[in-house]
Formats: structure tokens, sequence, C-alpha cells
């Protein structure tokens, strides 16, 4: 409680953020989330912020962060997976294995960070902000290539909504189900998905949703992967093994929540408002991060990575696309 009075000036200032980020995206198609990042760099280059709002931004960046992913949970539904056969469900794993190989292989070819390489291949490749929120302290990136990542995958998902109806109605003359299957198994975030593929037909967008809530589901595993993989690095460079086997507490938080939605432990209106606490916590700790994040990172490393980033999802399109011909045509 000491550090939440101390903090209060920093928190304050990423909640005004987080509020006014929540208001634009009502008029800005790009997402409240990626709007508190860019308002956040804005403020935090453009002011000069005293030393009393620096440790509650840290507050906000970090321990709203942990919540917010805890409680994301809660849109994990197990049970989802009943409404779509074997195939489909194998062409979403592969598609998102794929995606994520590819980033960190275009990195390797041009020696870019392979820890910002994965936070964009898991967020193009899973559930875009989510995915980066919930495996960044995993992988150990830091704010800036954290912001960056949301960033970027968000600003190429909004291209996304236009492009990918057109791939898949125009230019492929895919099926109404089948351009669902390609707009939901490309597509970052819900919003993303729900726009795209209603703009098609309904039909279109009620199978973009269902193949979008799969990919989410997929979250659970790569967390569990992840932590595994990077244990084994940890214990490789003789950091501790006691440090590198502790799983966060807002992994369990998040699989917790996951099993109570599976389970239907609380009510539609309950899930709800966890969700959308959810989401604000996560609007308010994106605000923090952007405060941290100096324009001299982004003039840096913010060319490749959109370079990186942009070729990604463009594999991803002409994976998913060409699974939908072989399998579902």
């Amino acid at each position: 409680m000491r550090k939440v009075i101390i903090g209060m000036p920093g928190i304050m200032l990423c909640n005004l953020i987080g509020f006014i980020a929540f208001w634009l995206s009502g008029y800005i198609p790009i997402g409240a989330i990626s709007l508190a990042i860019i308002l956040g760099i804005l403020v935090g280059n453009s002011l000069r912020l005293s030393h009393h709002f620096k440790s509650g931004i840290n507050y906000s960046e970090k321990y709203l962060l942990s919540i917010a992913i805890a409680l994301l949970g809660i849109q994990l539904n197990f049970s989802i997976l009943q409404e779509l056969g074997y195939t489909t469900i194998l062409m979403i794993i592969l598609t998102m294995s794929v995606t994520v190989f590819s980033s960190l292989l275009f990195a390797k070819w041009w020696g870019f960070d392979k820890r910002f390489a994965l936070l964009l291949g898991l967020g193009n490749g899973i559930c875009g902000s989510s995915a980066i929120a919930a495996t960044k302290d995993i992988v150990g990136a830091n704010d800036e290539q954290v912001g960056l990542s949301i960033a970027i995958v968000n600003f190429l998902g909004t291209i996304g909504i236009f492009l990918l109806p057109f791939i898949a109605h125009y230019l492929l003359n895919f099926s109404d189900l089948n351009a669902g299957v390609l707009i939901g198994n490309t597509l970052q975030a819900v919003g993303q998905v729900l726009a795209a593929g209603f703009s098609v037909s309904q039909p279109t967008g009620e199978v973009a949703t269902v193949v979008k809530m799969v990919r989410i589901l997929l979250l659970a595993p790569v967390i569990l992967i992840l932590i595994f993989v990077f244990s084994r690095a940890n214990r490789k460079t003789n950091e501790d093994i006691k440090v590198a086997y502790k799983i966060p507490l807002f992994v369990i938080g998040f699989f917790s929540f996951s099993l109570i939605q599976t389970f239907g432990l609380l009510s539609h209106e309950q899930v709800g408002l966890v969700s959308r606490l959810s989401h604000y916590a996560l609007i308010v700790a994106m605000s923090g991060i952007g405060l941290k994040i100096a324009f001299d990172g982004i003039v840096k490393n913010g060319k490749k990575a959109l370079l990186i980033a942009s070729m990604t999802f463009g594999l991803q399109i002409i994976m998913s696309s060409s699974l939908v011909f072989v399998f579902l045509r």
C-alpha cells in the first residue's frame, strides 16, 4: 500500500493516458492498447517528468500488467475446441509455428535481437498485444521491445482488416467459410478479426471468431513451452536453477482463470466484468511502458522491427492461404 501511495502521481498519469487512449479508440481504428503506448511515448519524450512519477509508472508497468495477464485467462474456454475439426486445428498450430520460427529466422539473417523477434512472432502468430504482454517477462524482453512490438503488430493488424477480406473474397475467391478460416488464422487481435470477418458476411465472421479463439487458446501451451525453453537456457548459462524454474504468479493466475471459464464457474456477466478489468489494466500498463520508451530507441530498432514483422505477417498470410487451398477446398 505504501508503494501505491508514494507512486500515486505516476499511477494517476498512467490512468489519465489510458483513459484518453480508451476514448480515442472509439474514433481511431488502431486500438486503445496501441494508442496508450503511442500517447505514453509522446508524453514521456515531450515532458520532463520529475522523479515523483517514476515509482508510479514502474508500478503500473509491472504490477498492473501482471494483474491484466492473470485476468486475461478468463477469455480462454477450452471447450471451444469441440467446434472445429482436427484438420483446422492442425492448420492453426502449423501456421502459428511457422510464423514464430520465421520471425526468428529473419532476425538471424539481419542480425536482429532474437528476443525482440520472438515477441513479434508471438504477437503475429497468436493474439497480438496479449501474447506479447504475457510472454515478455519469460523471454526477458525490455520495455522498449515490448512497446514497439505491440505498436508494430497492431499497425499490421489494422492494415489486415482491409487486406484480408480483399485477399480471401476477391483475390482467392474463397467461400464464406474458408474466408473465415483465413481471416481468423492470420489477424492478430479479436477486434480486428471481428471487423474483417463480418465485413465479408455473417458466416465468415462467425467462423473467423471461432478460429481466432482457438489461436488464443494456444497461448496457454506456448507459455509453458517458453518457460521450459528459457529455464534450460538459464541453466546453461549457470544462473540460479531455482530462479530458472520459478513460475511467475501471473502465469498461475492466467491458468486458474482459464479453468474458471472452461468449467463455467462464473456467470456471463461476471466473465465480462473480469475481461473488461483485464483490458483496462492492460491499457494503463501499456501507458507506463510507453512513458519509458525513448525516441532514439524507436529510430534505432523501429525500421528493422517493422520489416521483420511485415515479412512474417506476409508469410503467415501465404501459409494460411495455402493450407486452406490444400485441405479445405
